[in-house]
């Protein structure tokens, strides 16, 4: 009896107060998104960041900011259940919430779908190309799957409007022609493989350095000095380049050296080949395992020149090498007693005096 008149007496209350119901429900549906999102998402990102599956990472970082508005429309359905709407204003609301419920699916799809690339291409190292072009193309794909079944949900026939699409697309490729060679050479690069984000490349009109991101319109390379250097992909598609990652990092470094002519030959490469394998083994970029090796190649004006043959690990690692070579083998020559001579050319002066006796 007691809980009889508990439920007469809030059923009088709601009927006086109609609208509270609704707004109960989306409050609810509000309140409950915030608190899955600050908290339960929390949790469950704490927890999959401890598992060795790392996809499952990037599955909960994709619900992010996106189950509130999914508790929220659910909130919203909720309330529209209190109102006795007409027909084709039910109509408009439902369809309403299910464009805005499949958008928000669409969102977490081109996230997924992005994670996954960006994963897998982490995980092949370098065996798949990895880029901003190459995400935002996905991105934009799974964009524009969605938005076709929003059209479709809606009874809109997508048939004739992908055929304006077609001729709209023309004269947007006529308008923007710079532009689309640009998007086409940058997934042309991508595709082909040749040069990916980390290379360090050299193009011929003398730019070079690291390979930081192939965008939709450019390429950016941070040179050594750190300054960025900004090239279109058509540019770039069309350029000859001189990638030093391929077909793999480790590369020579050819020293250039120069002894007197009265030098025991066979000592001074006894000893160069001791101080390279000394440098290859103590600085950090060389090869230990390397064995170097001295090539005589010229009898020069004041010095028999030859070439050190030594390797590095990566580019740039070569200064340092070479920095560290050139001191030792100085120091080395001078307790050794070699020369290294001073340019030197000698000039003859015929004597042309007349003979003034005749």
């Amino acid at each position: 009896m007691l809980l009889q008149s508990i439920l007469n007496a809030v059923t009088a209350f709601f009927t006086k107060l109609p609208w509270l119901p609704p707004t109960l429900f989306i409050l609810g549906g509000l309140i409950l998104g915030i608190i899955f999102e600050k908290i339960i998402l929390k949790k469950i990102n704490k927890f999959v960041s401890r598992t060795e599956w790392e996809v499952d990472d990037f599955i909960v970082q994709s619900l992010k900011g996106v189950t509130v508005l999914f508790f929220f429309v659910g909130g919203i359905y909720g309330a529209l259940a209190y109102f006795d709407l007409p027909e084709q204003a039910d109509t408009i609301a439902n369809k309403t919430l299910l464009v805005i419920l499949i958008l928000a699916i669409t969102i977490v799809a081109a996230r997924i779908a992005v994670g996954l690339t960006q994963f897998y291409s982490n995980r092949l190292k370098g065996d798949f190309p990895s880029s901003s072009i190459l995400t935002n193309v996905i991105y934009g794909l799974v964009l524009i799957i969605g938005v076709l079944i929003i059209l479709q949900s809606l009874g809109i026939s997508i048939a004739p409007l992908l055929t304006a699409l077609g001729v709209g697309g023309l004269a947007a490729a006529l308008a923007l022609q710079d532009t689309l060679s640009n998007v086409f050479a940058g997934i042309q690069i991508i595709i082909s493989g040749q040069i990916r984000q980390g290379d360090y490349i050299e193009l011929s009109g003398g730019e070079a350095g690291y390979i930081t991101d192939i965008s939709w319109r450019y390429t950016i390379i941070r040179a050594i000095s750190n300054n960025m250097i900004i090239v279109p992909n058509s540019k770039l598609s069309t350029s000859i380049i001189t990638n030093y990652h391929k077909p793999q990092q480790e590369m020579s470094v050819l020293m250039p050296v120069g002894v007197a002519y009265d030098s025991n030959l066979e000592h001074v490469e006894r000893i160069v080949i001791e101080v390279a394998k000394e440098v290859m083994e103590e600085v950090d970029g060389g090869v230990p395992e390397y064995e170097p090796l001295v090539r005589y190649n010229e009898f020069g004006d004041s010095s028999i020149n030859f070439n050190v043959v030594m390797r590095t690990k990566e580019f740039t690692s070569q200064y340092l090498l070479r920095h560290e070579f050139a001191k030792r083998l100085h120091r080395r020559f001078n307790q050794e007693g070699i020369e290294i001579p001073f340019p030197i050319r000698t000039v003859y002066m015929a004597d042309n005096d007349d003979d003034t006796s005749k």
